[in-house]
């Protein structure tokens, strides 16, 4: 899926999903916070406070796709990749805010009397989270499709909006039910280590790229595959695979015969580089390092 994908289309896909993120979210906070305040329901006023965060989560992440793409330059010669799960580290670390400002204000309300929240917030919060699994759910398979750890954020951010959703329902209706305003705000509360535990989550991820962290095995086993059969090639040592943006990096150590010359052995490399480029279409580039047969140590890697 991913590999069949050129990285612009994958930019592509990802910039739309965070522009129909954005436009959703605007819209369905307006009408939470409008509704939350007339029908004096904390819980969705804090409902919409989140989707304000989904806004701009969005937008750090379409800005962090924006720039993932620039061309490599002299300051940048591996290009701007990393803006990316940088961009992820952002929504996540918002994420994690929000929460934060949400169980605050709903301690406060716990202690101050208040009234009761209108019946009518119930539908607002139905058709909220309905809408908010679905962007989730959208949002999410982009993310995968295209093996963006920023797009894969936003996808939790949507659904953490869904999960203060029906927990604003459940309080509202317990609050409804028992005449006790206070349900709201407890409701709320609640919410707010939910959507603090995903966000902590979903920081591991992007902080993994950005520290080189090994991408998953199939890749490497892929790219080993590939280099073994190359002509010449008599046996692999090292390799090393990072993620880079939406593409990745190789460092692979191939080993020839000893007596070959230098001029062979650099033939040899340029065709491993070849195959691996043309067959593993996430790798952007691949340093071949050229091993004689007699440095071999572990006979086990011998072809």
């Amino acid at each position: 899926m991913a590999g069949r994908q050129t990285p612009e289309q994958m930019i592509q896909r990802g910039l739309k999903s965070s522009l129909i993120g954005i436009g959703f979210n605007f819209v369905l906070a307006l009408l939470k916070c409008t509704a939350g305040f007339i029908g004096h329901a904390f819980a969705l006023v804090a409902d919409g406070i989140e989707s304000l965060s989904d806004v701009i989560s969005s937008t750090v992440v379409y800005l962090g796709l924006r720039l993932s793409i620039k061309p490599p330059d002299e300051d940048h010669p591996y290009g701007y990749g990393k803006a990316e799960p940088v961009a992820a580290i952002i929504v996540s670390l918002a994420l994690i805010v929000a929460a934060i400002v949400i169980g605050a204000e709903s301690i406060v309300r716990i202690q101050t009397p208040h009234p009761l929240p209108e019946a009518y917030t119930l539908w607002v919060l139905l058709a909220v989270v309905g809408i908010k699994v679905l962007l989730s759910r959208y949002v999410s398979s982009v993310g995968e499709g295209i093996d963006s750890t920023a797009v894969r954020s936003d996808a939790w951010h949507h659904l953490s909006d869904a999960i203060t959703s029906a927990f604003a329902f459940v309080g509202i209706s317990i609050a409804l039910w028992t005449r006790n305003p206070a349900a709201d705000d407890w409701a709320a509360l609640c919410a707010s280590p939910v959507i603090m535990f995903n966000a902590w989550r979903q920081l591991r991820a992007p902080f993994a790229e950005l520290l080189d962290t090994a991408p998953a095995p199939q890749l490497e086993q892929k790219v080993r595959s590939v280099a073994s059969i190359v002509s010449g090639v008599i046996g692999l040592e090292k390799c090393h695979v990072r993620k880079m943006g939406f593409r990745y990096y190789v460092d692979l150590h191939i080993v020839v015969e000893g007596t070959l010359t230098v001029r062979q052995g650099h033939n040899i490399a340029h065709d491993v580089e070849d195959a691996v480029l043309e067959q593993v279409p996430q790798v952007a580039e691949v340093l071949v390092h050229v091993e004689p047969e007699e440095e071999l140590l572990d006979p086990s890697l011998k072809r």
